[in-house]
């Protein structure tokens, strides 16, 4: 059966994915930027999905005003990379997987999401920078991708709680999967950040702080959060976050964060990241060698007490069994 073993969210600035393909990223302005996610390609590294799933939002490649899916699902066997206007990105071809992709879709359409299929698709900014920020630069990426769409650029995109329960729906698809595979759910966009009118250049890192937090402890308080409050206090373009609840609905409800990092700005936009796992799958996590054979504080105080118990008893028997003979 497959699982999901983690779920990771973070921004897709597109001047991320430039600095890499100009070879900028030791500069200083960036240096700061890619050092943050240094600890999340080790970590990546150490957990080998077998698939990645991830939620990012096309910016006119794929898709235009003339044909606007709110949910889209890719199901081809591959997805290049798109040309943006100065040629598609020098990174890998996206190998998909089409049984996982296909399943989902039937699953997910019959839990009365009516996702868009596709079958032929280009890639551009929203899903290739993550891949670089959490694999690298390889000449291949290291499993198969699956792309969800996700319309937050034209109005009205969908609801927090609708993307929510999307996550539920996929990881219902996800675990009646029969193939044993490892999958990581990736929630792409954001954070604050408005890139034309009055308030151009717009960060709120006090929201974005909050949003953060909130994804790992109280999901719901996010659910509830209606269009209007991302728009005034995280900016126009800050409605991209609804796609990481997303990756959150596909999670459990009590998770650990592995890793976070919080910077401003990369181009005009805060830069965000965040490592959830499922709190269940932590505790099947072994404890270093050295921590292994030795209690802990608290449990050698529930053993002390349990052995004063068992000794007061036993005195309490002994005594007993003397009024009984006499």
């Amino acid at each position: 059966m497959a699982k999901i073993i983690a779920g990771v969210s973070c921004s897709h600035v597109p001047a991320i994915g430039a600095a890499i393909d100009n070879g900028k990223t030791e500069e200083p302005y960036w240096k700061r930027v890619f050092s943050g996610f240094d600890k999340s390609k080790e970590w990546m590294a150490q957990a080998k999905p077998d698939v990645v799933i991830a939620i990012y939002n096309d910016h006119a490649s794929a898709f235009s005003v003339e044909l606007i899916p709110t949910f889209a699902l890719g199901c081809a066997a591959e997805f290049p990379p798109a040309d943006e206007g100065w040629g598609p990105r020098p990174v890998p071809v996206v190998k998909g997987h089409p049984q996982l992709a296909s399943h989902i879709a039937q699953s997910v359409i019959l839990d009365e999401f009516d996702l868009t299929i596709v079958n032929k698709m280009e890639v551009d900014h929203g899903l290739t920078v993550p891949l670089n920020l959490m694999f690298g630069s390889p000449k291949q990426w290291p499993c198969p991708v699956i792309p969800l769409a996700v319309n937050v650029v034209m109005f009205p995109p969908p609801t927090g709680h609708r993307c929510f329960m999307l996550g539920r729906a996929i990881r219902k698809a996800v675990q009646s999967f029969p193939e044993d595979l490892r999958v990581v759910v990736m929630g792409t966009g954001g954070m604050s950040h408005q890139i034309s009118g009055p308030r151009a250049g717009l960060i709120n890192s006090k929201f974005d702080g909050a949003f953060l937090d909130n994804l790992t402890k109280d999901p719901q308080k996010l659910v509830r959060m209606p269009h209007v409050e991302y728009m005034r206090e995280a900016g126009a373009e800050g409605i991209e976050m609804v796609m990481w609840l997303v990756m959150r609905g596909a999670l459990d409800d009590k998770v650990n964060e592995t890793y976070r990092f919080y910077t401003v700005p990369a181009s005009n936009t805060a830069v965000g990241h965040i490592i959830l796992e499922n709190k269940a799958r932590a505790r099947r996590t072994r404890r270093p060698s050295s921590a292994r054979g030795k209690l802990r504080p608290a449990a050698k105080t529930r053993r002390k007490r349990a052995a004063k118990r068992r000794r007061a008893a036993a005195q309490g028997a002994k005594h007993r069994d003397v009024v009984r003979s006499k």
